[in-house]
């Protein structure tokens, strides 16, 4: 059965690749987006702090997560390529796969203990729940032209994000339940502990769960892997080879070039919004009291989420109608429209009306990036490498992004600036868009 499966193209085989999204989403909605912000702030006022003593000196609570989670992508973008590399020769690439879908699942579980006491203990799992989430993320990614034809492609990737959003938005509403109401799940005020804080803990034990239990179908189908032909040399560092053929390949792929170049201005800023969004709502709208900001923010992100189902599912279908590059112009042009918005908002209905237009583009623009890149590849067996390529690019944006962000908040002392700084990306992503299909 595993063999019929295994064959491109076949039906069951792109669902079981789909629905790895639908396994590790909710680490990006209620760890990244949701739950954690909330518990993490929730700690520190709790105690009655600012300020914790880490790594050798006072940080505050803002800056240290910051720090870290800057670190993770720093250390994200340092092994994937080394992790791809050897994936790639050995041809071995689920191995790597489980590894680190397993590693961020018990990350997430490990938040359960997340303390002031037990401060490095929470940043490490912390950091290796965004190292395992975007690592096995990337290496899915790179399944992608192995079990789907191109013209398959635009589809199954807006499936897997449609999946993505519809699995993270369940969990999340029992997640919700269990924050608001803990005593209908037996959680009750314990020593030194409210029960509502209690809750999320165990919303964090939840996504390790599920993370494991929906990856298992995917593992099941996935194949193992394309091996590498010839001589195993530099296994180890065979990765960083790889990335640099890969560089030297893209002088005669003058369409993925000038493709990538787009990518990564774009994805830039794209990829920082996503990360500071909940921080923006939570500094700049008016929200009344801190119970309204907490329940506003949850329900801004529920807007994105659902809205979000719907928008990969258009943006692929536009995309069949008007093609990837045309559509990916007019989604940046959108973004720029947004990025000036938001420097206008004021009230909550603001915020969510805000929150339901990233929502339709944000799903979209993600899933029609990955699936042209994906068309714009050579022929190739190493799809892992190139991927890793495609996702170095996109965490070294990530880096950048977050912090030009913060230093034009910063400097100019609000992040509506930031915001519109933002739309400049866009706008320069829109242009590059406009070269990919021209001749050399």
């Amino acid at each position: 059965m595993a063999k019929v499966l295994a064959i491109k193209g076949n039906k069951k085989l792109l669902n079981a690749w789909a629905f790895y999204d639908w396994a590790n989403s909710v680490y990006s909605l209620v760890i990244s987006s949701a739950i954690f912000p909330i518990f993490y702030g929730a700690l520190f006022r709790s105690a009655g702090v600012e300020k914790v003593l880490v790594f050798g000196g006072e940080i505050a609570r803002a800056p240290l997560i910051s720090y870290v989670t800057s670190a993770a992508f720093v250390f994200i973008a340092i092994i994937t390529p080394l992790v791809s590399g050897i994936a790639d020769y050995l041809g071995n690439k689920k191995v790597f796969l489980k590894f680190f879908c397993y590693l961020g699942a018990a990350s997430c579980i490990g938040l359960y203990w997340f303390s002031l006491e037990n401060i490095y203990l929470g940043l490490v799992c912390y950091f290796f729940g965004l190292v395992g989430f975007w690592v096995s993320f990337a290496i899915n990614n790179s399944y992608l032209p192995d079990i789907a034809f191109p013209e398959q492609q635009d589809r199954i990737s807006a499936k897997g994000f449609s999946l993505g959003y519809i699995g993270s938005v369940l969990l999340l509403l029992i997640n919700l339940a269990m924050v608001m109401k803990p005593s209908l799940f037996g959680i009750l005020d314990s020593a030194g502990e409210v029960a509502e804080i209690t809750a999320m803990k165990y919303s964090f034990v939840t996504v390790g769960i599920w993370w494991i239990l929906f990856s298992q179908y995917t593992f099941k189908h996935l194949p193992k892997g394309y091996k590498r032909e010839g001589e195993r040399t530099n296994i180890v560092l065979n990765g960083f080879l790889e990335l640099k053929s890969v560089w030297q390949q893209l002088g005669a792929e003058t369409k993925l070039k000038r493709y990538l170049g787009a990518f990564f201005v774009y994805s830039m800023a794209v990829q920082t919004i996503m990360l500071i969004a909940t921080y923006f709502g939570e500094e700049e709208i008016d929200w009344g009291t801190d119970s309204e900001r907490t329940t506003g923010l949850i329900i801004s992100i529920l807007v994105i989420q659902l809205v979000a189902i719907f928008g990969a599912t258009f943006t692929a279908k536009a995309s069949k109608k008007y093609g990837n590059i045309q559509t990916l112009i007019t989604i940046n042009i959108f973004w720029l429209a947004l990025c000036i918005y938001a420097y206008f908002l004021k009230t909550p209905m603001d915020f969510y009306i805000a929150a339901g237009l990233v929502g339709i583009v944000m799903g979209g623009i993600q899933a029609l990036s990955r699936s042209t890149y994906s068309k714009f590849l050579p022929e190739t067996t190493d799809t892992t490498s190139f991927f890793s390529f495609y996702d170095v690019s996109e965490k070294i944006g990530i880096i950048i992004g977050t912090f030009l962000y913060g230093f034009v908040a910063q400097v100019t002392g609000s992040m509506r600036n930031a915001a519109i700084f933002l739309g400049v990306f866009f706008l320069i992503g829109a242009f590059l868009l406009t070269r990919v299909n021209k001749k050399p």
